[in-house]
């Protein structure tokens, strides 16, 4: 395998990682939880079911409060899906690669079409002398679905100021 291909194969695995950590939690996670668990269970119902045990084992370590530090445990499941997704994409013959890649993609294309706005981890918000600030999601009108999790503080200082941390539709 060249070296641009192995990149090219490492930055899908980091998407992939990405995508399931970002789908956990919301209305996406049954369709991506499936398609993950048969994608690694490759038809074989036992594989399938040990990875939904898996993933659901990765959404509850995501629930709010479930984390001592939600950052690190964001992170931590996004390299442990990376992970996962490299290990599968090298382990199998180039014909069978294509089809994982082409599954991959699916996926990833699944969850940039569930139409959610999503802030995960984000830093704090500080607004002064009048500003606004926001950490998570700022969106204008729409009734598109939002989740903010794990979103820093926010504070306002001064008259006219203001800071949220979460989800501000105007």
């Amino acid at each position: 395998m060249g070296a641009l291909l192995a990149e090219a194969l490492a930055a899908l695995a980091a998407a992939g990682g990405g995508a399931v950590v970002q789908a956990a939690g919301t209305d996406a996670w049954q369709g991506v939880r499936q398609r993950v668990a048969a994608l690694f269970g490759g038809g074989d119902a036992e594989r399938g079911r040990a990875e939904l045990e898996r993933l659901d084992r990765t959404a509850r370590a995501l629930e709010p409060g479930a984390a001592t530090d939600p950052d690190r445990e964001l992170s931590r499941q996004e390299g442990v899906w990376q992970e996962r997704f490299e290990a599968l994409l090298e382990s199998v013959d180039p014909e069978d690669r294509e089809r994982v890649v082409q599954d991959l993609r699916a996926l990833l294309a699944f969850v940039a079409g569930t139409g959610e706005d999503t802030a995960l981890a984000t830093g704090n918000a500080l607004a002064r002398d009048g500003g606004s600030a926001v950490t998570g999601v700022k969106r204008s009108g729409g009734r598109r679905p939002a989740r903010a999790v794990n979103t820093g503080d926010a504070e306002a200082a001064g008259a006219g100021s203001s800071a949220v941390s979460g989800i501000v539709t105007e």
